[in-house]
């Protein structure tokens, strides 16, 4: 949705390496933003966007006005059930009714082999995957992994919101993501003590007040599952964080 940063060059990168075309879509789509969310306020900087996106040599770039996008009588939407249905279907009503919209027309535009989606927003990703499959889109999801900072705090346009305190209390997500991965590793494998653990460490950080922290499967978001889930605002900055506990957090 543009406010282009490091993790979605790293899906351009990617991309580049395994396909002759390289096309990126830049929209920030109406359709997925609930009514006291930050549509209007969302960061949007397409001079900054565009120059990263020539450095990287993508072959074209796909940006669509919203009235292009939706003609002022469309009536159709995409609903993907099931998976929707549960932590970020349920804090953000039509919220994925709005993505899976927005990507099943994308896809149409462009055609492509292959689509790339970074694994921070693994809910999104796990809708993605489903309506791809039950449509019969033909398209091959790839999911690139999530661009880290050094102290773990997951990249995010909206990171540009928080102020130094919020920014240095963010990280407190990462490190609860971090130590239940770390418990897993050690042999811990009840769910119930691995949530209670990142809600434990999610608590020591008061600027830091988490919507939830659960243990899901990932293609399914069914609980109990090993991916490692977590929402929180953070001042007035709504953040998610995800990590699969049977992989080593990274750095």
């Amino acid at each position: 949705m543009g406010a282009l940063h490091f993790g979605h060059m790293r899906l351009v990168q990617t991309a580049g390496l395994r396909n002759d075309v390289v096309v990126v879509s830049v929209f920030v789509n109406p359709l997925q933003f609930g009514p006291n969310e930050d549509l209007d306020r969302y960061p949007r900087d397409w001079e900054r966007d565009l120059k990263l996106l020539e450095e990287v040599e993508v072959d074209a770039i796909y940006r669509p006005a919203a009235e292009q996008m939706y003609r002022p009588d469309a009536s159709t939407r995409v609903r993907v059930g099931g998976i929707t249905e549960s932590l970020e279907g349920v804090a953000r009503p039509g919220h994925f009714e709005g993505v899976a919209t927005v990507v099943a027309k994308l896809l149409a535009a462009v055609e492509p082999d292959r689509a790339y989606f970074g694994a921070k927003d693994a809910q999104q990703v796990a809708v993605v995957k489903r309506l791809v499959r039950d449509l019969d889109l033909g398209v091959e999801i790839e999911v690139v992994p999530t661009v880290r900072e050094p102290d773990g705090l997951a990249l995010s346009s909206r990171n540009a919101y928080l102020d130094p305190a919020e920014r240095k209390a963010a990280a407190t997500i990462s490190s609860a993501l971090r130590e239940a991965a770390e418990a897993y590793a050690s042999g811990e494998r009840d769910t119930v003590r691995l949530r209670a653990r990142l809600a434990a460490r999610l608590a020591l950080e008061p600027l830091v007040q988490p919507e939830y922290a659960e243990l899901v499967d990932p293609a399914t978001f069914e609980k109990p599952g090993t991916l490692a889930v977590i929402a929180a605002r953070v001042g007035k900055t709504r953040l998610i964080d995800n990590h699969d506990l049977t992989e080593p957090f990274p750095g």
